[in-house]
């Protein structure tokens, strides 16, 4: 037996097969969790010290952008501890954070948002642009040992016409750093400050957005 839709019903499914569709063609948000390792290198006064440090992060965009259409990418780092021992010596604290993000290729920089974040010293982090690189900055100090977590970063950016939008770190190598801050150890002749330079290795690609 076939069943006839009445007038009244028709408007109703025409809006449910118009939110599935819309549904069906939405951008869905793409995430991502990285342990993100750093290879690192400190100017101590007895010599070089390498080191490494890991920091895990949650990376989320969207996996489809219109072109010339804004999109955001969130960066949002977990709660992580400072060494309170680095290479025999005593890290008593960390000031003078600066963490690089390149503006991705295929895109522009709009602006970015800062939130959340703890134990970071008295005065608030900024984030700043610095020709195509975003940087993160953190006075501190930040003391060995404590548990610390960096705000959460979201970037609001304009989609190019065609291509791919790819997020990373900056850094190459410890003359390409991505990451810089000074530590300040105990040592037999006292408190000494070790300018430390690091970089992601390797350096994944956190999130891929296709431009279409």
């Amino acid at each position: 037996m076939k069943s006839a839709l009445s007038p009244s019903g028709r408007p109703l499914l025409a809006a449910a097969v118009a939110a599935v569709a819309a549904l069906a063609f939405t951008p869905q948000a793409a995430a991502a969790s990285f342990d993100v390792n750093f290879d690192c290198s400190g100017d101590s006064p007895v010599g070089e010290q390498l080191f490494t440090l890991s920091q895990a992060t949650d990376v989320t965009a969207p996996a489809t952008v219109a072109p010339g259409a804004a999109l955001d990418v969130v960066i949002d780092p977990a709660p992580n501890t400072i060494p309170g021992e680095v290479n025999g010596y005593t890290v008593k604290h960390v000031e003078g954070l600066d963490l690089k993000i390149p503006i991705p290729a295929n895109s522009a920089f709009v602006s970015a948002d800062l939130a959340g974040g703890s134990n970071l010293g008295p005065n608030p982090p900024t984030i700043t642009l610095d020709g195509n690189v975003a940087v993160l900055h953190l006075d501190g100090p930040i003391g060995g040992g404590q548990q610390f977590e960096l705000p959460t970063i979201t970037a609001h950016l304009t989609a190019a016409q065609s291509g791919t939008i790819e997020t990373k770190l900056h850094g190459t190598s410890h003359d390409d750093p991505g990451l810089t801050f000074t530590a300040v150890v105990s040592s037999i002749i006292g408190d000494q400050p070790v300018p430390s330079r690091c970089f992601p290795n390797p350096n994944p690609v956190l999130t891929t957005t296709t431009i279409g």
